[in-house]
Formats: C-alpha cells, structure tokens, sequence
C-alpha cells in the first residue's frame, strides 16, 4: 500500500488538506462552543533533561499560555519506570483539575485509553503517536519513516563516500534505547530503505540499549558495531546517546540524528540533524482547542510537506562538516520529498 492509500484507509482528513486547515472543526468541540478556560496537563513519559522533544512540548504549552489568560498548564515528569506511568497518570487525572492531557509519546494512547475508561469526560491530545477511534483522544503523528528515509539517504551518501571515517564495508548503524512499534516499523526499515536508494547493498546493524540513559552500554555497542565495519549511525536513545557520541569522536564515525540540533554533540562527526517540530505543533494544537476545532477520535500525520518534519540546514557545521557534492546530492533529494516526487510506502502500525 502506498503513503496515499495508507492515509486514505486511516481517515486522516486533515493531512489530504492544505497545511492551513490541517486542524478541521471537530463535531465534538463544535457542539458545546469554544472553551473559556483551558487547564493542561503535560504529561512528560520520562523526563525533559536530555530530551528535547520533550522540552518543546513543555515548552510550547507554557509559551502558548504566557499569551492566553484563560489557559493554564501544570509539567510532569512521570521519570523513567514505565510500569507507573499509568497509575502516576490515574493519580492526576482524578483530581478533576484538568481539562486536557498533553502528551508525547507512542505508547501513550494505550495507557490513556484505559484511564480515559475511568474518566470519560477527560480529553487527552498526543504528539508522535498515531490512535483512532477513542472519542477521547487525538493524536498527530510525526512522518518519522520519512525522516528516517531522507536520514538513510544521507548515511548512504556518507559511507559510500571518500570521507576520511568511510570504509568500504558498506554498512551503516541504528542504536535504540528500546522496541517500540513506530521504531521497528517505521524508523529503522525507513532508514535501512533511504541508505539502499544510494546503494542497495547497503547493510544495517541494529543495536538496543535496553533503556534511555545507559551511556556506558550505548558506547559499548558502537565500539563493537565500528568493529564490525559501521561508519555512520544513527540513533534514538535519549541520555544513553551520550556514549555514541563519545565513541564517535574517539575512534572515528559519522552521525545523522533524528528530530534536533546535535552538530556540537560531536564536532566534525555529527553530518546531519533532522528537525521535528514539536512546540510549532504543540502551538496550534492548543490554538485549536480553545477555538473549538478539535476532533477527538480522530488522527494525522504530519511530515516535510506540512511544515513539521524538516532539516537543519543553517548550522555552519552542516556546511563544515560535509563536501559540497554530498549537500548537493541530499538536498536535491529533500526537495524531492517536499514535492512528493519521492515515492515510497508507508506501513501501518
């Protein structure tokens, strides 16, 4: 099935739409009129030192509150255990005091789902998860497999290259804090698919941490994987990415990084950065809410040709850091993908 047909079978309306509308009036919100007051609940799965994406959730709900009287909004990080996410969330959530749950993460629904059961007049708003069909929550999906493509790309232009790190192994790296279904399917296959675009021999080592601050054992794994002839990697790891950037600058390898800014995480070693954005995002959700234009129950994906998932292209060491015929070469093919000529499918979660 293709990007197209995936969507069309998913009913995401909003994402067939120009980016201006991407939001419709929600049947939901449209009947009881736009809210007076809003109070929000950011509901941080860990915690925002280290997480950037988490930071611009927070700090977009506070920077959209700053200029709105009427809206209020309480942080939590919930930390690192898992298994009390959902009672830490119940907790919350019976207080009463809170008219939405905003969130970021894909295993989120699931656990909102089983409090919303609890409490069927809470609303819940998810970022970077893709759910439908609860009349409780709404969510946005950020176009990671095409991020993870255009990445791919980059590492394949990377290691197929004369740069001083390259080899001629052909192989590239994907460190992960842990599985998840939008890292396995979506993340990883994107970026294995974007490095074969260059050159279908390309191989992928694929490496998990077994959580998210693990420094030392991230650094353990991309010694053994540049042992084994991986060049250039990515990764998805929060704090534990702190041991690939070490081994990077030690022993020599390339970096493409998913959804921030690392260029000085790893002078000369980190290639390109992609972006995600999450406050822009986080912004007109919450424009939208109190608009009254908010479908609950319903779910978008959202990629470069919306405006939500793009490239960091003006930081010196992008220029710095690659020759001129591999920027040239990329960025022919990001334009590409804005303009959908870029062609590739979509899976389902």
């Amino acid at each position: 099935m293709n990007k197209k047909g995936f969507l069309v079978l998913a009913l995401i309306v909003s994402f067939l739409v120009p980016a201006g509308t991407l939001f419709a009036a929600g049947q939901a919100e449209a009947e009881s009129g736009a809210p007076e007051s809003l109070s929000v609940l950011v509901y941080i799965t860990g915690v925002m030192a280290g997480s950037p994406p988490y930071t611009a959730l927070a700090e977009g709900a506070q920077e959209f509150a700053s200029g709105h009287d009427a809206v209020t909004v309480k942080i939590y990080e919930a930390g690192f255990n898992q298994a009390e996410w959902e009672e830490q969330l119940t907790s919350l959530v019976a207080t009463g005091e809170y008219d939405l749950v905003l969130g970021s993460n894909p295993s989120l629904p699931e656990i909102c789902e089983r409090v919303g059961a609890k409490f069927p007049d809470q609303k819940f708003i998810i970022t970077d998860a893709f759910s439908e069909g609860n009349g409780q929550i709404r969510t946005y999906l950020y176009n990671q497999y095409e991020q993870s493509l255009f990445l791919g790309y980059l590492a394949g232009l990377v290691t197929t290259s004369s740069m001083e790190h390259a080899n001629d192994a052909l192989k590239i790296g994907f460190i992960a804090a842990q599985e998840y279904p939008l890292l396995n399917k979506h993340m990883v296959p994107g970026f294995l698919e974007g490095a074969r675009m260059v050159n279908p021999a390309i191989e992928l080592d694929f490496r998990i941490v077994g959580n998210w601050f693990d420094a030392n054992k991230a650094a353990d794994l991309a010694t053994s994987m540049r042992s084994a002839g991986v060049d250039v990697f990515a990764a998805i790891a929060g704090g534990a990415a702190q041991g690939l950037f070490k081994v990077a600058q030690e022993e020599g390898a390339y970096i493409v990084f998913h959804n921030t800014n690392e260029y000085k995480a790893a002078p000369g070693r980190v290639v390109g950065c992609g972006s995600m954005e999450q406050k822009k995002l986080v912004k007109e959700i919450l424009a939208d809410v109190m608009e009254g234009k908010v479908t609950y129950g319903e779910a978008s994906i959202v990629g470069v040709q919306e405006g939500y998932i793009g490239f960091f292209y003006d930081d010196p060491a992008y220029t710095q850091n690659l020759p001129a015929d591999i920027r040239e070469d990329f960025e022919s093919f990001m334009d590409k993908i804005a303009s959908g000529e870029i062609e590739y499918s979509l899976p389902s979660l």
